[in-house]
């Protein structure tokens, strides 16, 4: 994939997923968030609000502002886990790359 993908591609797609959730086969939460709406209106009681999925969905985007410094450490992180080298001038968050 690293061959195929720049490094910005892969940035913009883990911002992405940062406020919409997860993408492909981890986008489960959708599925399970209406499967288990479905098992509590089952055992819901007469009078009792019916669930919908949206209130077992989590919430991904909690409107939290990172700091640049904060992004690029994280940035950093992720592309060590893929096995990604490092091409900045110093390696650091505050090299003047970003």
């Amino acid at each position: 994939m690293l061959a195929r993908v720049s490094s910005a591609e892969i940035t913009e797609w883990m911002a992405y997923e940062a406020v919409t959730g997860p993408l492909g086969p981890r986008r489960l939460d959708a599925l399970f968030a209406m499967l288990t709406a479905t098992v509590a209106n089952t055992a819901r009681g007469k009078g009792t609000k019916a669930a919908v999925p949206k209130d077992f969905m989590p919430e991904w985007d909690r409107g939290a502002k990172q700091d640049w410094r904060d992004m690029l450490s994280a940035v950093k992180a992720y592309n060590s886990q893929i096995g990604g080298t490092d091409h900045t001038t110093k390696g650091g968050a505050d090299d003047g790359d970003a």
